[in-house]
């Protein structure tokens, strides 16, 4: 049985303890949270201050981190990777490497194991974007999300000063897509291929032109991006935006020979961002926590790890059933 302990209560955490309940073979210590425990409702875990997660070391095989990329993760993972075998969901994918090196530091220096970067993009996606290079190097990829709501724009829109809180959309440029999927070659640019919305609610005295700015300006979010910020109350947000639908597609084009064009595609359509993601952490931490018994210590992403670590089945099942 893994033990595992769930750092941080938003949607994502409350998606691990679900995903937790489909894997007999995980177990949930807790839920450990900044906030007063008293007020955290879960599904039937104990809740517990993140100040006493150190006390119950002995009984955890693995934290799965559920805060986010824009200020949580960057100083939580290191910090508990120092006692833990650590999963985390980092999405920012320009800070990525940089992530990966302090974190594998801090997981080598004391013996633990922390995957970082994990869910559906980074993560799902990324695997697919290699397998589809490796195997057709001429050619072009590109990743598109959505229609749906990011959890970590929406998160990064929730930290600017005077929003109190808020929903960010991805959309597609379909257009693009059936190009592509039609062997065109258009040259895009990050802009071409996506469109941003947003929807915010403004705390009381906020600066409306100033919470735009700094919307539209916000490196690594949305200054790549056609940006449309929408201010609206938090009862319209509340009855129109708080669903996380999402999805996506990596599409590769190449050629096998003059002519003869190939394509790989895989998508993604998800009725719940969060529940999704949590689930592929919670398959990660399976892997984390078997590394960790190998002693393989040190930090990892997706692409480091082989697949069959992820699944509770043996190796001679997988040969048997998948194979």
């Amino acid at each position: 049985m893994i033990n595992v302990a769930i750092v941080g209560y938003g949607n994502l955490g409350r998606g691990v303890e679900q995903a937790l309940g489909l894997n007999p073979d995980m177990a949930l210590v807790g839920v450990f949270t900044r906030r007063d425990p008293k007020t955290v409702t879960t599904a039937g875990a104990q809740a517990y201050h993140l100040d006493q997660l150190v006390e119950q070391k002995e009984t955890i095989d693995v934290c799965i981190l559920c805060g986010g990329s824009a200020t949580d993760l960057p100083v939580q993972t290191p910090a508990l990777t120092k006692d833990f075998n650590t999963v985390d969901s980092f999405d920012t994918h320009a800070k990525i490497p940089e992530h990966f090196a302090k974190v594998a530091q801090v997981a080598k220096e004391n013996n633990t194991v922390a995957v970082i970067s994990t869910g559906w993009d980074p993560g799902l996606f990324s695997l697919n974007r290699l397998y589809a290079q490796s195997i057709l190097p001429t050619g072009a990829t590109n990743t598109f999300w959505g229609k749906g709501v990011s959890q970590g724009h929406s998160d990064a829109l929730r930290r600017i000063n005077g929003v109190a809180d808020a929903t960010q959309y991805t959309i597609p440029n379909e257009t693009v897509i059936q190009q592509l999927r039609a062997g065109k070659k258009p040259k895009l640019t990050t802009r071409d291929k996506h469109f941003r919305e947003c929807f915010v609610v403004l705390e009381a005295g906020a600066d409306e032109k100033k919470v735009r700015q700094t919307i539209v300006t916000m490196p690594d979010y949305f200054v790549d991006y056609d940006t449309e910020v929408h201010f609206i109350s938090q009862e319209e947000l509340n009855q129109n935006h708080k669903a996380m639908p999402h999805g996506g597609t990596v599409l590769h084009t190449g050629e096998t020979s003059t002519g003869v064009q190939q394509v790989i595609e895989y998508n993604l359509h998800l009725d719940s961002n969060p529940e999704f993601t949590a689930s592929v952490l919670v398959a990660y931490a399976r892997a984390c926590v078997r590394l960790a018994a190998e002693k393989q210590y040190g930090a990892y992403t997706v692409l480091d790890i082989a697949p069959k670590y992820l699944s509770p089945k043996s190796d001679e099942e997988l040969r048997e059933t998948l194979l």
